[in-house]
């Protein structure tokens, strides 16, 4: 079997797992190229200014990055400025914790005074204790799906495009 997994199964595998990534970044990355500039204040008041540069270039390693991380074009570099973002948007959500930005206490008295809006579910995820349980598993989710990314992409920065990527047939691997 070790000429299978080597000659089949781990070339298809990396290329498959190139492509969940980069399908991730770009799917991420879509509203952000057609809007380049929509969070540059955003990114200033974390701390990232100028704006009007770290928005679009966000926009353009996501998406753009993660088109060239599917073909494997340039699969290193972009990789590694991947993770960096990554690391970067972890940091954030590990010091800006959910719900404050959602759950306002204008918006918790007006799904109070109306919980026919929601399901039961979602009036004990709200309603008990503030939305503090729901914040809790949105802020899980964000650092999980982030460290997903980083790790992802510093693997492939390791590793390179592989068997079947565009550097490979370039005979370039940088």
């Amino acid at each position: 079997m070790g000429k299978f997994y080597q000659f089949f199964a781990a070339p298809i595998g990396w290329a498959a797992f190139r492509r969940i990534i980069g399908v991730s970044f770009m799917i991420s990355g879509w509203p952000k190229i057609t809007a380049p500039l929509a969070q540059a204040g955003f990114l200033e008041s974390i701390g990232l200014a100028p704006g009007w540069f770290f928005s679009p270039t966000r926009a353009i390693l996501q998406f753009f990055g993660g088109a060239m991380i599917i073909v494997g074009l340039y699969t290193r570099p972009i990789a590694v400025a991947n993770t960096v973002m990554m690391l970067v948007t972890i940091s954030f959500h590990i010091n800006n914790p959910y719900p404050e930005p959602f759950l306002t206490a204008e918006g918790l008295a007006y799904l109070n005074a109306n919980p026919d809006l929601l399901t039961e579910g979602a009036q004990r995820a709200l309603l008990g204790d503030g939305g503090a349980a729901f914040g809790f598993r949105i802020q899980e989710k964000a650092i999980y799906t982030s460290v997903f990314w980083a790790a992802g992409t510093a693997l492939i920065a390791a590793f390179g495009g592989g068997y079947l990527s565009v550097d490979r047939r370039l005979k370039k691997e940088f």
